[in-house]
């Protein structure tokens, strides 16, 4: 088996879906097309025929979404007709499935050199859009109904966890906002950012630069009186989850020694991944198995990861994850420049979000060896990663 690195990941800036975004005039492909096109330009040393395949993820495949859309992103980003390309579906770990798949091909030594990522424009594809699900999974109680909406599995998640109450999600949220606030005003969040040219009816075109979902200055106070939609009396509001969005992302994985070669950075080394399966009506603790899970593979424990990118889909779920493993809550290893509660989650697309962000801050911490990413994904799984900083300085 060969070495798998992370080379580089860029992302679109996040959109709030629906007609007032910044993509409602936006095709989803065109999105992904951006973001492909910037890791190439950032890298004119990689020549594009070396490009052995494009894994692109979305979750809701019709449309400007469907279509291969790994294929024909990569014909629309210039990509010689000879670099082939697929689709990838695993609801919102799409662009981290979309990398495990493609780093297997490296380190099996089918590829030497792909890009992964995902795309999701929820504006105009809502999650669910278009599908029809055999009715035996709910008549033949294979799932809780709730499974299928995941505000209502979130609130599940604290019927199982009484002890993560809606005072701690709001307490976790309102510090998503700021550690993201923080990050943009500091340099940390920006430098990955492709910038997207936009269309709307009423202002003409436009240019986004930036996230549009951020709410900086959100108090604890303020998230108290949200309404709870998926309950009565209930927990989860849009101030402790993740909203809807659009947006890409794009990474781009080499063997090892290939990278070396045309002189690629090395970012990240892939050390292992796993998924698991969970019960659906509660898939927020998927990512506690998954990591289980992969911690018995690669003989790693909790005590060996520096830093943590766990995905924001609701507050509750990273809470369930910290409690498990034995972790504070603002504890400065865990998503310190914020998460999707602050900056969105556009579903596929955010795995190379978490994996673009911990890359960035392995370059910042020699100290540092181990990194994960993990989520949660819809219909009860769970996925983590497990990187390795190149940058690490322990053996001296």
């Amino acid at each position: 088996m060969r070495n798998v690195v992370f080379v580089e990941g860029v992302r679109t800036p996040f959109g709030k879906a629906g007609d007032k975004g910044i993509y409602a005039g936006t095709r989803a492909d065109d999105l992904v097309v951006n973001a492909i096109r910037e890791l190439l330009r950032r890298h004119p040393e990689l020549p594009p025929e070396r490009v052995d395949d494009v894994a692109i993820a979305a979750t809701t495949q019709i449309g400007d979404q469907g279509l291969t859309i790994g294929r024909t992103a990569a014909l629309l980003a210039g990509l010689p007709k000879s670099v082939p390309g697929f689709a990838i579906d695993r609801m919102c770990a799409g662009a981290m499935t979309a990398v495990t798949t493609v780093a297997s091909g490296i380190g099996f030594g089918a590829y030497d050199i792909a890009i992964a990522g995902g795309v999701e424009h929820m504006g105009r594809h809502p999650m669910g859009e278009g599908v029809d699900p055999n009715p035996r999974i709910i008549a033949d109680k294979l799932v809780d109904p709730t499974a299928l909406v995941m505000g209502q599995t979130a609130e599940n998640l604290h019927d199982r966890f009484p002890e993560i109450t809606k005072e701690r999600t709001d307490a976790y949220a309102a510090r998503s906002q700021e550690r993201y606030a923080e990050a943009v005003k500091t340099g940390k969040i920006g430098p990955e950012l492709v910038p997207v040219a936009t269309r709307s009816k009423e202002l003409g075109w436009g240019l986004a630069t930036e996230d549009e979902p951020p709410r900086p200055g959100t108090t604890v106070e303020q998230l108290a009186k949200l309404k709870t939609p998926f309950r009565p009396h209930g927990r989860i509001t849009a101030g402790n989850a993740a909203g809807l969005n659009d947006g890409a992302t794009a990474s781009l994985l080499a063997d090892e020694e290939t990278a070396r070669e045309l002189g690629l950075p090395v970012a990240m080394r892939l050390v292992g991944y796993s998924f698991a399966g969970v019960e659906p009506e509660v898939m927020g603790i998927g990512p506690i198995p998954a990591t289980e899970k992969l911690f018995k593979r690669t003989g790693l424990s909790i005590d060996d990861i520096g830093l943590f990118e766990i995905n924001e889909a609701f507050a509750v779920q990273v809470l369930a994850f910290l409690d498990h493993f034995g972790i504070d809550q603002d504890d400065p290893r865990v998503n310190q420049w914020g998460g999707a509660i602050a900056c969105g989650h556009p579903l596929a697309s955010s795995g190379v979000r978490l994996m673009t962000q911990l890359a960035r801050q392995f370059a910042e911490r020699p100290d540092v060896r181990y990194g994960m990413t993990t989520m949660c994904i819809g219909i009860g799984m769970g996925g983590t990663v497990i990187w390795e900083n190149p940058a690490f300085e322990g053996a001296k």
